[in-house]
């Protein structure tokens, strides 16, 4: 096995091919640099997406043993993820040394293609768990005439978006957690809702910790837990506090974020924690994206008919997936008050049999 054998160099250095360098144009030097960033960051956008097949493939399973490999590769391939993304965030500042009259040298003869076209980087959002319902200016991602997707992409990014994504499956994960079941608790409580005596407690804990200016909190809390609404409440506070995740995925991932010291947990904390880094990274690469396109070319429409910086801005205020779980961070209490579990379940939770 010879090295550039082995990686195909063959193929990958010789598919660099400026447009400005045609005859009949004239060679933008940075248009080469403009190239081999954006490849770079395909071929990384395909490890990510790789990576992200195998926790999904993990996630389909009906049951996942805590005690298995599984879960712990999956946080292993999330951080991988995370990883990745940071790299990608870093070689902006590689593209930012092109200047835009740089850009302008070549900019026209990129027309109409454009960044939004990456069917890759619409997958990535796809699989992470983007639906097309929210996002922003939703239309866009229809087009298959100039400036948007080939009918093979179009198709290929509608049957990802038609299949469970990693947010539903991580959904079904929490909500199949045992930690709320009778068995773990004294007063034989079957009905899981302000009267389970975890749930009761925590509340009052809550309630008391909360400032004069806080206590609207404890109607969101009743709200994004139990989907109890208050008198006060109005259509658009709701839309507001409503979630990708049911209420009873958000109950365990809460739970699993106030006991992540216990060995069980460890591991489930640190994919729920990975997923939000994951979006916070995502989040700073549009912000990234959307600083260089406005010290690129200001406010004019994106080569691929968009609306530029602009589109860049609303993409950046409404593509998250995992605020929810960020979110948790509101319902918090202090470490020493929180509840005493039943020593049957802390025996559990603690591979203790």
């Amino acid at each position: 096995m010879y090295y550039g054998t082995y990686l195909h160099l063959d193929k990958i250095l010789d598919s660099q091919y400026p447009v400005s360098f045609e005859p009949g144009n004239e060679p933008a030097h940075d248009e080469m640099l403009f190239i081999i960033i954006h490849q770079a960051y395909e071929l990384w956008f395909k490890q990510i997406l790789f990576e992200l097949d195998y926790s999904m493939k993990i996630f389909q399973q009906e049951t996942i043993n805590d005690n298995s490999e599984d879960l712990n590769l999956v946080r292993h391939r999330l951080r991988r993820v995370i990883k990745i993304l940071e790299l990608l965030n870093q070689q902006v500042n590689v593209l930012d040394t092109m200047t835009p009259m740089d850009f302008l040298a070549f900019r026209n003869l990129l027309t109409p293609s454009s960044g939004f076209q990456s069917k890759q980087f619409r997958l990535i959002e796809a699989k992470l768990g983007l639906q097309i319902e929210q996002r922003h200016q939703k239309d866009y991602y229809k087009k298959t005439n100039e400036g948007g997707f080939t009918q093979t992409d179009y198709k290929d990014i509608n049957e990802t978006e038609s299949t469970k994504n990693l947010q539903q499956l991580v959904n079904d994960w929490l909500e199949r957690m045992p930690f709320f079941e009778t068995t773990y608790w004294q007063n034989k409580t079957s009905e899981l809702n302000l009267q389970h005596p975890f749930w009761k407690a925590y509340r009052n804990i809550y309630e008391a910790g909360l400032t004069e200016r806080e206590k609207a909190k404890l109607a969101d809390f009743d709200y994004t837990f139990f989907g109890i609404t208050s008198t006060d409440s109005n259509p658009d506070q709701l839309a507001q506090l409503k979630t990708s995740f049911s209420n009873k995925a958000m109950q365990a991932a809460l739970f699993i974020m106030l006991y992540r010291d216990f060995p069980v947990f460890q591991t489930s904390y640190q994919i729920l924690d990975s997923l939000i880094e994951i979006d916070h990274l995502m989040s700073n690469w549009r912000h990234k994206h959307l600083i260089m396109v406005r010290r690129m070319i200001g406010m004019r429409v994106g080569t691929g008919n968009t609306s530029g910086a602009g589109y860049l801005e609303g993409a950046l205020n409404k593509h998250y997936v995992y605020r929810d779980l960020s979110g948790l961070s509101t319902f918090l209490i202090e470490r020493k008050k929180l509840p005493k579990l039943p020593e049957t379940l802390t025996r559990f939770l603690g591979f203790n049999v």
